[in-house]
């Protein structure tokens, strides 16, 4: 128990230091990259360092299998380099015993990163992006979902559209049973206009059905509503920013994320990369002990039997290989080609038969 402990306790100092170190080098990278983006004098320095802050968590989130694995390959190196790994084996401790404690402390991490780390690296880059379009475009649009449907607020060269629909197709580019209040500057309406069908096509919606009522002072709406067969609205909202407004999968918890699913299911919309993404954070545990036993298979073994730098670039390929499967798998399981389950649990559990595999015939060697 005293040896469990110990090789904890030192896994998750390992893991601290290279953490730090990833935050301090992640926050100069991208201190030039909003150096790059948005003029100083414009934005001042105070806004530049919230948005640098803003940015950091989800970059670090994305590395963190990496910072596991490197952690891994250091402590299973210290201990070889040390000859503590020939002292354990001369009390009858087998690779794999040594290996349960770190193998824990990555499972434990994976946990925590998802249920803490996740809604944390989630808000924070849903404000940034928040922060970063408003000073780009003054928030002139807009998008949310929830149980009433789909609302969309779009910038007019007069003043503002809000729109409100039922459902829409996959890509939100058809929109049905939906409604568009046309505001003036001075943020009052000047007229309500509802569709059965609208379509974005070539900067305009172009509505079937449509009716349209004035809600200037003195008008009676009704009595002055007009209907029309076919009309079009001009829009400055494109396929690709309606579909960004919804949010990457990474700028949602994943508390929220199943809730969030279920409202886009009910608009029509379509869900499967959100899908594969809650599968792939369900299994960043298993993901985290793969890495860190692909780690410790190549670098596990007394210093006389391998040369330590073919055994650590080695550790580090595969490590990276792997990780680069996972993406490329999470890839097929949001375009549909693959089921998101498949998708997500595959790269880890390979990874782990893999490295037993290694470390197996390493002790059998």
């Amino acid at each position: 128990m005293t040896l469990h402990l110990y090789l904890a306790r030192r896994l998750v100092w390992i893991f601290l230091g290279l953490l730090a170190c990833f935050c301090a080098f992640f926050m100069l990278v991208d201190m030039v990259e909003q150096l790059r983006r948005f003029h100083i004098g414009t934005i001042g320095f105070s806004r530049l360092m919230q948005l640098t802050l803003l940015s950091v968590p989800q970059s670090v989130y994305q590395l963190l299998p990496l910072v596991v694995m490197l952690s891994g390959i250091v402590l299973c190196h210290g201990l070889a380099h040390s000859g503590e790994l020939v002292v354990m084996r001369a009390s009858g401790r087998s690779a794999l015993g040594a290996l349960l404690s770190p193998m824990v402390v990555a499972g434990m991490l994976g946990i925590a990163t998802v249920s803490t780390l996740n809604p944390i690296a989630a808000a924070t880059t849903q404000r940034y992006h928040h922060l970063s379009e408003l000073m780009r475009t003054g928030g002139r649009t807009a998008l949310s979902i929830n149980r009433e449907g789909l609302w969309l607020r779009q910038a007019d060269p007069l003043g503002q559209t809000v729109i409100h629909a039922q459902s829409a197709n996959a890509d939100a580019s058809v929109l049905y049973d939906v409604t568009f209040i046309v505001y003036a500057q001075p943020a009052r309406p000047v007229r309500r206009i509802h569709a059965k069908v609208a379509t974005l096509n070539n900067g305009s919606w172009e509505l079937n059905e449509a009716k349209v009522w004035p809600l200037m002072a003195g008008i009676n709406p009704e009595g002055n509503a007009a209907e029309f067969s076919q009309m079009r609205l001009p829009s400055g909202l494109t396929h690709a920013r309606i579909l960004d407004g919804f949010g990457a999968p990474n700028s949602i918890s994943i508390w929220n994320l199943p809730d969030f699913i279920d409202q886009l299911e009910r608009a029509g919309l379509s869900v499967q990369r959100y899908r594969a993404w809650l599968q792939i954070e369900i299994a960043q545990p298993l993901f985290f002990i793969a890495l860190m036993m692909i780690a410790a298979a190549f670098t596990m073994r007394p210093a006389r039997f391998r040369r330590a730098a073919p055994a650590i670039l080695a550790a580090i390929f595969l490590g990276f290989m792997l990780y680069y499967v996972r993406n490329f798998a999470q890839i097929l399981g949001e375009n549909g080609q693959v089921p998101a389950t498949l998708a997500a649990w595959t790269p880890p559990l390979a990874g782990i038969l893999l490295a037993l595999g290694l470390l197996l015939h390493n002790e059998s060697g």
